[in-house]
């Protein structure tokens, strides 16, 4: 076990997965409905997207999921052979439910809790921007929070729950970083509701990491609930936009609650646990560029013995291992689900995307991949493109719910 650790994780470092360093922001224009009508005549890789299933009208309040049993394994695109070949005898699957387990994360309630505005910001273009906060877990979040200006829709504002990458905790900031970003949906016609997640700027709590703890998911789920009070707001209109470890988490939240209509992802880790642990995160097909090397003693990656430790190898525990993994889970994502990625990312390897494209076509829900050839982790060569064809897929699956 101890020679597996070693030889693993010497893979794993390779990964500055949401990136080791802050996302840079790109300066392109931003999005506007002409370029979205434009940007769909140039696609590198899609499949079509069915019109999304009704869904029954939700609650105030984020709704869990059914807890149906995940066919093991999940669904996947062949690939090259781990190089873990242990014949060991399985570790038996614990009694007590793991804090990732989704079908655990599922009969946990998420109330959320009114939005309170701390503080006004300089207003966008056609918004206005708030620091704004909200109860997780008992405990106190910040959010970044923009509102457009106008005549209100009768049913409120739909909504795009935004999920940041990894920013080390003490370097971020509510209004900082992801402005463009958060720019590029909120000047056409959404509310963005961006949370710090718990440790993060003057949230409260501990940082607990995107991998080893649902804590960032759990302060997501209760930002959907706020969210869903909110005067503005459409509670029947909610997308979600997550980049790289926010990718996961949006991933995470589509398979635990319905009241998500419409997931957009860049450059995610979205791989399943066995995939993050048996796959090298090393160079992926289609990819430009190895990934580079992250120094051995990175408290980041801390998580990994200790999980294989308490658990085994994916090979000795593949049950546990495939509960703690939305892909398992995704014959119930609450609705269609957009792909963008650059080939070239040196944080999180193309073939994430392209493993959880063909694991939704295999559940046989809607998906679309976009990937861009040479691009980076922040898709900044395209960022416009990529930003136009995510506006679009929102306008047609969250504000067109209306019938607008």
């Amino acid at each position: 076990m101890l020679k597996w650790i070693m030889l693993l994780m010497a893979g794993l470092f390779s990964l500055s997965a949401c990136g080791g360093r802050p996302a840079v922001e790109p300066s392109p224009s931003i999005a506007t409905a002409g370029a979205v009508a434009m940007a769909t005549a140039s696609i590198e890789v899609q499949s079509p997207v069915p019109s999304p299933t009704t869904h029954p009208t939700q609650p105030p309040t984020s709704t869990p999921l059914p807890s149906p049993t995940p066919s093991f394994p999940p669904t996947e695109t062949p690939a090259p052979t781990p190089t873990n070949t242990a014949t060991a005898t399985p570790t038996p699957t614990p009694t007590a439910q793991h804090p990732l387990d989704v079908d655990y994360m599922r009969q946990r309630t998420y109330p959320g809790s009114d939005i309170t505005v701390e503080r006004t910001l300089a207003p966008g273009a056609n918004y206005d921007r708030y620091i704004a906060s909200y109860r997780s877990d008992g405990l106190k979040i910040y959010a970044l929070l923009t509102v457009p200006r106008g005549p209100k829709p009768e049913s409120g504002w739909p909504v795009v729950i935004f999920n940041h990458g990894y920013i080390p905790p003490q370097q971020y900031r509510t209004a900082e970083r992801y402005v463009a970003y958060v720019d590029g949906f909120a000047r056409n016609g959404y509310i963005v509701f961006r949370s710090d997640y718990r440790g993060h700027g003057n949230s409260e709590g501990e940082a607990a990491g995107g991998y080893a703890s649902p804590a960032y998911t759990i302060d997501v789920l209760n930002a959907v609930a706020a969210i869903k009070s909110f005067p503005d707001a459409d509670p029947e209109r909610i997308g979600m936009w997550g980049h790289s470890m926010g990718g996961g988490i949006t991933l995470r939240v589509m398979v635990t609650t319905s009241d998500v209509k419409a997931g957009v992802i860049w450059a995610g880790t979205v791989a399943s646990y066995a995939e993050l642990l048996e796959r090298r995160w090393g160079q992926g097909a289609g990819s430009d560029n190895p990934l580079p090397t992250l120094e051995p003693g990175s408290r980041r990656w801390a998580w990994v013995p200790e999980l294989l430790e308490a658990y085994g190898t994916p090979a000795e525990n593949p049950t546990f291992y495939a509960a703690i993994s939305p892909n398992s889970y995704l014959a119930d994502l609450s609705g269609p689900v957009q792909l963008h990625h650059g080939t070239a990312d040196t944080s999180v390897p193309v073939a994430y995307s392209e493993m959880l494209h063909a694991q939704i076509q295999g559940a046989g829900q809607p998906v679309e991949l976009f990937t861009y050839a040479r691009d980076n982790h922040n898709i900044s060569a395209n960022f416009s493109r990529a930003m136009a064809r995510s506006v679009g897929f929102f306008d047609t699956h969250v504000k067109g719910l209306d019938g607008n």
